[in-house]
């Protein structure tokens, strides 16, 4: 079957619709994106915008058939990763 989108121009959603696109709230997808969990974005004059096919394609990382299904890829949690201690502060004593 043909793509529909063939020809078209990419599309480009603002936050909140591609939040409403994802199934998101508008401030999860802005956490996404500041802590280098999301979808990609574009900045362009200062605007924050999505193309669709990298919303798509963030999405189907998770995709999964079963629960004990390992899958490809992982969509992380909203959250900052946090680094792990310095080699040395396991030698340091007080």
């Amino acid at each position: 079957m043909p793509d529909p989108t063939a020809g078209l121009p990419p599309r480009f959603l603002r936050t909140a619709e591609a939040a409403r696109f994802l199934s998101l709230s508008g401030r999860t997808l802005e956490k996404h994106r500041t802590y280098g969990t999301g979808p990609t974005y574009r900045k362009i004059g200062g605007r924050v915008v999505y193309a669709v096919e990298d919303l798509k394609a963030w999405a189907d990382r998770g995709a999964k058939t079963s629960t004990s299904d390992p899958g490809t890829g992982t969509v992380l949690p909203a959250k900052p990763r946090i680094a792990a201690p310095p080699a040395y502060a396991a030698r340091v004593r007080r």
